[in-house]
């Protein structure tokens, strides 16, 4: 990439905090129309509520920003290449989504996007492309080379079902080839295939591990996911609703060897603070199991979900908590009921605030990981900005496209 090149990308930065969503929404819809084949890699409900595109466009206007510091994008492209290892997104895909770009950003700017920007723009795709195929490469073969790895996607059997709360259900898998299971590091997902009846696209969705690694299964916990609250007559969850209603024990899924980045970061010893809301509990749950293990940092696990009846693996939080003197829990509840009981089932009524997590925190400089739904993560981000904590102790995962990547940028 020539040096005129990256100056005529920092110029245009301006352009895509303006025009960034109306060029990948044209983006998908050229992509799409041209390779409906695609369809079977990219999640359908993504695309219809537009969280795809804004995310998209974030990633764009991120890397063109950095241009020159290619380096603070560490966190994000890492984020982007698990994410694409669990699609099996290959490099042949790079030239196809390269021409629809700049055919996108074309068909919006009009006049404005001259072959001077579309040059430049192409020699900056180029660029990134190589970036994401060389650690996507790195990626696969850490994946396949590990004792008990695999390419591409294996069927799995439900050995056990179990309901884990009202909402949530956890499905116990083995491989079907009954050859070892690779380990994994707590936070990561695994992605799971599958073809719902009614529908000619394979689905693709990525759920939490929410057991530590045995050597026996997988455990991955799934929410139920209902239409919006705001839009009653919205799909609901098309591949959670299926999970739930039509895969039972003995039944088969296609399984992706786990990967992720949402990972705790082992060479500290800085205590540590979990922070989850609904089913966002799933990877905590699994890294406060690793701590508990470890006997090494200071955990606080923190907890904020509706009630009792959605609450997962509140017995066995609370039984960790008692058990270890290093680990502490507080649980929020927004709308508890009368029967659930404050002290034992949960001990704030209402949201997290940082007044009310503040007499809870551990000594030090402790680090954050946060996940769950966006508009919570956005309310935790409020929260440790209120508090003060430095963006390098902050590691987070939405269960949702991110629209956007400050974080990630900051600490890498």
């Amino acid at each position: 990439m020539l040096p005129h090149h990256r100056q005529i990308v920092r110029d245009t930065v301006a352009v895509l905090r303006e025009q960034g969503e109306a060029i990948t929404g044209a983006f998908y819809h050229q992509l799409f129309k041209s390779h409906p084949e695609l369809l079977n890699i990219f999640n359908l409900a993504n695309q219809r509520n537009g969280g795809q595109a804004k995310s998209l466009a974030a990633s764009i206007l991120a890397y063109a920003a950095h241009i020159d510091q290619l380096d603070r994008l560490g966190g994000m492209v890492e984020q982007i290449a698990q994410k694409h290892v669990s699609l099996e997104i290959q490099p042949a895909h790079y030239p196809i989504v390269g021409k629809h770009l700049l055919s996108a950003i074309q068909a919006v700017l009009g006049e404005a996007a001259t072959p001077e920007i579309l040059e430049a723009w192409g020699a900056a795709y180029q660029q990134l492309a190589a970036v994401m195929i060389g650690r996507e490469r790195e990626i696969y073969d850490e994946g396949a080379n590990q004792s008990g790895g695999w390419r591409d996607y294996k069927p799995f059997i439900v050995q056990r079902k179990r309901e884990a709360s009202e909402t949530i259900s956890s499905f116990y898998l083995v491989p079907a080839d009954g050859q070892p299971l690779p380990s994994f590091k707590p936070g990561q997902f695994l992605a799971v295939k599958v073809r719902v009846p009614g529908s000619q696209f394979d689905q693709i969705r990525q759920y939490s591990l929410s057991e530590i690694p045995n050597g026996r299964y997988y455990r991955v916990s799934v929410k139920r996911e209902p239409a919006p609250a705001h839009n009653p007559a919205a799909p609901q969850g098309q591949v959670s609703n299926y999970l739930h209603d039509n895969v039972s024990e003995g039944d088969s899924l296609m399984v992706h060897v786990p990967v992720g980045h949402f990972i705790l970061n082992e060479k500290s010893l800085s205590p540590v603070v979990l922070i989850s809301g609904g089913v966002g509990i799933t990877p905590a749950f699994c890294m406060l199991q690793h701590l508990v293990q470890e006997k090494k940092r200071q955990v606080l696990f923190v907890h904020a979900t509706t009630m009792k009846s959605h609450h997962a693996f509140g017995r066995e939080v609370r039984a960790l908590s008692r058990k270890n003197a290093l680990v502490k829990s507080v649980i929020y509840y927004e709308r508890p009921h009368a029967e659930d009981i404050v002290g034992e089932d949960y001990d704030h009524e209402g949201r997290v605030s940082a007044e009310s997590l503040a007499p809870y925190l551990p000594g030090g400089e402790p680090e954050f990981y946060y996940c769950g739904p966006i508009g919570f993560m956005n309310a935790v981000g409020c929260i440790l900005d209120e508090m003060s904590v430095p963006r390098t102790k902050r590691y987070s995962e939405a269960f949702a496209p991110d629209p956007s990547f400050d974080n990630e940028i900051e600490r890498a």
